[in-house]
């Protein structure tokens, strides 16, 4: 029985300080159940595909993190995918898809997204209204100015940029050099004092005030790197489909919630992982992935792929609430 006892205490050590583990589990099952049902999912083509697809998601997912580490919620990051996407696609139109075009479309994309996360910020923390009920008002702002700036979708991206992202250096898909990038970012982030601070804060806001730390400050930080993390998606996006859209990110919101939830952090705030919501975000890509190939129709795949994430958003649930009891 002791020995029962002090096993459940490492595992719920390790999870608390891991807190992605049930994802990666999750995720290596569906690549095997993918690759039982379609044994081409497995070749780097297909790996390639999948990964170009929900790279946008991972970006997404990724900076929805560092705010539900406060326990706050960004429902406008779907908006501010869309906003940045239908801007550099318009930027790029006005000045001849040129390289320097380009350049100027990415930095004015990154500033976008930092003045959105920046709006949210102020207005949840500085103003301290409900993080749910401010950005999903702010998320209905910012569609409107994507669909000023673009009222129709299918404005073409210059062939420069979506050629970068679905290119190859040195023989290998420029979107696997993304994602390394990204590890690498997390990594460096990781290391700062900032992701501590931001569940810290999660942890009690309360305690974090008399210990000292700037409450406010810190929510706001969150949200602008969730704001600049959405531009990063609207990066991926735009490379993917090409073209500008600005209603491309409205489904994208909640998936990147889900995708939180399924990396291991928990939306009370305090814990979790960025690592964790990309591991989510693929999750979601291969339960996808996986009800296209098992042949189901199409007219029940939506609601055949929202009762596999549900299932498997409970059994991360009841896994990590049985290591912790």
């Amino acid at each position: 029985m002791t020995k029962a006892v002090s096993f459940k205490s490492r595992m719920a050590s390790v999870l608390r300080r891991f807190p992605f583990i049930p994802a990666l589990g999750m995720l290596v099952l569906l690549f095997i159940l993918n690759g039982i049902a379609e044994p081409n999912s497995m070749t780097i083509r297909a790996l390639k595909g999948v990964a170009s697809t929900y790279l946008a998601l991972v970006f997404l997912s990724v900076g929805q993190t560092f705010v539900v580490y406060t326990a706050d919620i960004d429902l406008s990051v779907g908006a501010i995918l869309s906003l940045v996407n239908v801007s550099m696609v318009v930027i790029m139109s006005q000045f001849g898809g040129e390289p320097y075009a380009v350049l100027l479309a990415l930095g004015a994309g990154i500033m976008i997204g930092a003045l959105c996360g920046l709006m949210n910020g102020i207005v949840v923390s500085g103003l301290r209204m409900q993080a749910i009920v401010a950005t999903f008002a702010t998320s209905i702002l910012i569609s409107g100015i994507a669909l000023w700036v673009l009222p129709v979708a299918g404005l073409p991206a210059p062939s420069l940029f979506w050629k970068i992202y679905g290119g190859r250096s040195y023989g290998i898909p420029n979107v696997f050099f993304f994602i390394a990038i990204l590890i690498v970012l997390l990594a460096f982030m990781a290391k700062t004092g900032l992701v501590t601070k931001l569940l810290a804060v999660g942890n009690g806001q309360l305690s974090a005030y008399q210990s000292g730390l700037p409450v406010t400050r810190i929510r706001i930080y969150g949200y602008i790197i969730c704001g600049i993390f959405s531009a990063l998606a609207a990066f991926c996006i735009t490379g993917d489909t090409a073209s500008g859209d600005p209603l491309v990110g409205g489904a994208m919101t909640l998936s990147s919630v889900a995708a939180v939830v399924l990396g291991g952090t928990a939306l009370s705030g305090g814990i979790g992982s960025a690592f964790g919501s990309a591991l989510g975000a693929i999750i979601i890509g291969l339960i996808s992935s996986l009800v296209f190939y098992a042949g189901i129709p199409s007219q029940w795949q939506n609601l055949a792929q929202g009762a596999t994430i549900l299932l498997v958003l409970m059994l991360g649930v009841l896994t990590s609430r049985r290591i912790n009891q």
